[in-house]
């Protein structure tokens, strides 16, 4: 095999299935080739001259940048040894960390999965993009924006492995597709097996069988750590994660205090409020708590063991150090702070995800190193794009991240963003909101119940105490009020 450089993006926010097309675990196979004037585009994108592709070794040509991109679910940015973590088990992640850029204010627009997968694939907000509800597809004109749709036109082999989420996943918009989702054990093919484990087998046989004079796009989308919601246990690992969790004990968080619960909304802290709904599924009981927990990070070390052998296939086939790694979260995750389970409500335990991007173009004295700027899910696909020297298309709200920690003088970013939510059912059950959310403050409406919350969060980090009747603060609350207006509009 040619030595060429692969862009890697290991996401926790999880790809779509074909599960949801059939529940016995549909699984394509496509056999396209690519199109005819694919080597022109792929020798003016190699004529780019840039770092971030390889020299073949052979005739001085050099070669594109390929992308892995690697997705898990509802795995929130303190789930991570590297994160301070310490009963969970991570280690290839942590490894990532290490020898790459841990950005920890990491965040996203959305806090649910169908509508941060879009904004992860788009670079657009969910009020550009559309996807406000389950089942609703991109269409082909957006999916051609996408970075999956936009590496395929350049004469990308691509694949797709796990959960989709945004509507069924077209067989047509990939080269390989392998979706499935909503059940943590899988019987195909004969075999009753862990679907983290099904991801781990797809995509060693993507990377075994992907074509040698052709560069490629992969997305692994986990399903695990998410629940299987409604089930008697919500969380169903494999039997081998269990030696890492002996004896664990996980801390409760200071904001499993009820003070914290009945600082919530009304209309958060009753009982058919969904995150209360969920949290009496998995949290309501000190046993339950542990037992759950224990599980969900049992999930995710399942996750990390099979990105590690997804690394250590491309270190196998030589390609590893020309491998850029981006590992980022779909959404947040209560647990049972506030008295909640889940996500969606634009609390930073929701909002807040993992991302690291192991980069060889690094230099190795100033890899292991973190970055605080405010970064965001809408900020993977322009990166990607970017990555590849694609064009990336104006309808991306995103940035590329690249700049934040190859340039020698960072340039200025964002400080503030706009963050929306869309209803579920109906506003008793998960109430839609909207949030302009900065370092120093955060301003959010929920507009079915005339309700509106404001936050210091320097004095007040753990967003207990509503501000919007302080008078000391009425100018602040003026200024956010104008603001989010402002921001909801930019973000059509």
């Amino acid at each position: 095999m040619s030595r060429s450089l692969y862009l890697v993006v290991l996401s926790a926010v999880t790809a779509i299935s074909v599960a949801s097309i059939s529940p016995s675990l549909a699984q394509t196979t496509g056999g396209a080739v690519v199109a005819p004037d694919a080597a022109a585009t792929l020798a003016a994108v190699a004529r780019g001259g840039c770092d971030d592709v390889a020299d073949d070794g052979q005739n001085g040509t050099k070669k594109p940048l390929n992308v892995v991109v690697l997705v898990s679910d509802d795995q929130r940015w303190d789930s991570l040894g590297a994160a301070g973590n310490k009963v969970i088990h991570t280690p290839h992640l942590d490894e990532f960390a290490a020898t790459g850029v841990r950005f920890t204010n990491a965040r996203v627009t959305t806090s649910i999965c169908m509508t941060s997968r879009a904004s992860i694939l788009t670079g657009q907000m969910m009020s550009r993009h559309g996807i406000d509800r389950f089942g609703k597809p991109l269409t082909p004109d957006q999916f051609a924006d996408t970075y999956h749709g936009r590496l395929k036109a350049a004469g990308y082999w691509t694949g797709f492995i796990g959960k989709y989420g945004v509507g069924a996943p077209r067989r047509d918009d990939f080269d390989f597709l392998r979706a499935y989702e909503g059940r943590h054990w899988i019987e195909r093919d004969g075999q009753r097996l862990h679907v983290t484990e099904w991801n781990r087998r797809d995509s060693l046989e993507f990377l075994d069988n992907r074509p040698d004079d052709q560069p490629f796009l992969l997305s692994v989308s986990f399903f695990a750590p998410h629940a299987e919601d409604r089930a008697p246990e919500q969380y169903l690992p494999q039997d081998w994660s269990a030696q890492h969790y002996t004896d664990a004990v996980v801390p409760r968080s200071i904001l499993t205090d009820d003070a914290y619960l009945q600082a919530l909304p009304a209309f958060l802290s009753d009982e058919s409020n969904e995150g209360r709904v969920r949290y009496h599924w998995r949290f309501d009981t000190p046993e339950k708590y542990q037992r759950y927990m224990v599980n969900y990070f049992r999930l995710i070390t399942e996750v990390d063991a099979a990105i590690g052998d997804i690394v250590a296939k491309l270190k196998a086939q030589g390609v590893y150090e020309n491998t850029l790694v981006v590992f980022i979260g779909d959404n947040g995750y209560f647990h049972a702070d506030r008295g909640l389970a889940d996500k969606w409500y634009p609390y930073e335990e929701s909002l807040r995800v993992p991302l690291i991007v192991h980069d060889p173009r690094l230099p190795s004295s100033r890899r292991g190193i973190t970055r605080d700027e405010m970064t965001l899910n809408i900020d993977v696909a322009p990166t990607v794009i970017a990555a590849v020297e694609q064009a990336v298309p104006a309808a991306i709200q995103g940035n590329d991240l690249a700049p934040l920690y190859l340039d020698e003088t960072p340039p200025g970013w964002r400080d503030e963003y706009f963050y929306e939510h869309p209803t579920i059912t109906n506003r008793e059950r998960i109430p839609s909101s909207i949030a302009v959310i900065r370092r120093d403050f955060k301003y959010v409406q929920w507009p079915e119940w005339d309700h509106d919350q404001l936050f210091d969060l320097t004095e007040d980090p753990t967003e207990k105490t509503n501000l919007v009747g302080d008078a000391a603060y009425q100018s602040v609350l003026t200024d956010l009020r104008a603001k989010l207006a402002e921001m909801q509009q930019a973000a059509r």
